[in-house]
């Protein structure tokens, strides 16, 4: 069960909502920087604002999809649940052996 567009809707305003200092740069991008992309203010600022989410998820060593998750999960078990069906699911997409993908992510069975 992959994280669906609404889980990653709600995971990137909590992220933002627990910096304000990123808000704050995000709401006064230069709006030449957008134009000169082709693009509208809004979409510049949304695509600046998924690159820091990215950015996040590298730095703790996490795929983006388990940052929403984990920022959207109920409870740490909640996310632990379903952080190891997503890595299923993706081990049975690429038809590797469940242990071997294990090993290789370094995750728990």
């Amino acid at each position: 069960m992959a994280a669906t567009e609404q889980q990653h809707e709600q995971a990137l305003k909590k992220f933002l909502d627990e910096r304000p200092e990123l808000r704050l740069e995000l709401d006064n991008l230069n709006p030449l920087l957008a134009q000169a992309k082709g693009e509208t203010a809004a979409q510049y600022r949304d695509e600046r604002l998924h690159e820091a989410f990215e950015a996040e998820a590298e730095r703790l060593g996490l795929f983006a999809w388990e940052l929403t998750l984990q920022l959207t999960a109920a409870t740490p078990e909640d996310y632990q649940a379903q952080r190891l069906e997503v890595h299923k699911e993706v081990a049975e997409m690429a038809g590797m052996d469940w242990l071997e993908y294990c090993e290789l992510y370094g995750l728990s069975k």
